[in-house]
């Protein structure tokens, strides 16, 4: 692969690195942001009750084995972040995981799976790329969008945090490439309402939850633990899950190809969650239950069904390369700040 240089990020929409960083603004001022914040916390967070788990190609029919994903660089890391405000650490289960909310074209409130990643502005969303630029407008990002860490029936635990830039690879949004579909989110500082309505600032995302680490290039066969809010029906048409909260699996990695995706070099782990609403869930390696604390190495792109028996085993992501570290890290030092003044 071309090895390209780190570039200043553009808030146009343009590559920031040639081949490698698309970065979009998410909003267009810091006044629209806030209006988003309205939006979804306004009536008791009647909208993000109201949205719907995001069901735009959730599953693939044909799931081949691969040869292997050849790393382009050394493998790394990144080390995951713990909170620096109490309580964070003290979870039963991760707070970096969350949900993402936006409007979709269709113009309804949806969502996906979401998770906070350590940056140097502790300001970072890992999530699919197909959770931030709608791929049915090519090139177009998905309107009103938030993450509420922790989420549960319009609650926003610590906070809500809307979207500033949104930074994926080249070939996703120009070329749709599934090998590429995952995408690192700048946003504001946290908001919650008050009982009267009215928004006061909450703090950096990562100070009030910790952020998961990356990790690239890491070999097959690795064991990784998968989070997510998977919702959405079996082909059998049972649901197993509701949505409502974080689930959990755990498997080992292999290489497969998805030709449905144009995707060459996915990793695939063994996995019961159903394809709507886990889409963008976190695969972490050496996930620590104690500190709810890992690297995040897959982020899931689709499901399937590999055996026939109508019900999904199987999910899927991009193997995490080095030209993932390029675009994390251009997101990684993106500066966002508070979302209000004061």
């Amino acid at each position: 692969m071309l090895a390209v240089s780190l570039l200043a990020t553009s808030l146009m929409a343009a590559p920031a690195q040639a081949g490698s960083v698309w970065t979009d603004p998410l909003v267009a001022s810091q006044a629209t942001a806030v209006e988003v914040a309205a939006f979804w916390l306004g009536g008791g967070g009647a909208n993000l009750k109201n949205a719907t788990p995001y069901n735009i190609q959730t599953a693939v029919d044909e799931v081949f084995p691969a040869g292997g994903n050849t790393p382009d660089t050394l493998p790394g890391i990144t080390a995951p972040a713990p909170p620096l405000n109490s309580g964070g650490a003290n979870a039963k289960t991760p707070t970096t995981s969350g949900k993402v909310f936006f409007v979709a074209a269709d113009g309804q409130p949806h969502w996906c799976t979401g998770t906070a990643v350590q940056s140097q502005y502790r300001n970072l969303v890992a999530t699919a790329g197909q959770c931030v630029y709608d791929t049915q407008r090519t090139e177009t990002t998905l309107d009103k969008w938030v993450f509420v860490p922790d989420y549960a029936d319009g609650a926003t635990p610590w906070g809500l945090y809307v979207g500033k830039q949104a930074f994926t690879h080249y070939d996703f949004p120009v070329f749709q490439d599934y090998d590429r579909d995952y995408a690192f989110v700048t946003v504001y500082g946290g908001v919650v309402s008050s009982a009267s309505g009215e928004l006061t600032n909450f703090g950096r995302l990562v100070d009030n939850t910790g952020g998961q680490g990356v990790a690239w290039n890491q070999p097959l066969d690795s064991s990784v633990d998968v989070f997510g809010f998977p919702a959405g029906p079996n082909p059998d048409g049972k649901r197993p899950y509701t949505g409502e909260t974080l689930e959990s699996s755990r498997g080992r990695t292999t290489a497969v190809m998805v030709p449905s995706l144009k995707a060459e070099e996915f990793t695939a782990v063994d996995s019961p969650f159903t394809g709507e609403g886990s889409l963008g869930s976190s695969w972490l390696l050496r996930y620590d239950k104690s500190s709810g604390k890992g690297y995040l190495n897959g982020i899931t792109a689709s499901v399937a069904d590999t055996d026939g028996n109508l019900r999904y085993d199987m999910s899927l992501s991009p193997y995490f390369d080095g030209e993932t570290n390029i675009v994390y890290k251009a997101a990684a030092t993106s500066w966002s700040g508070a979302l209000l003044p004061g």
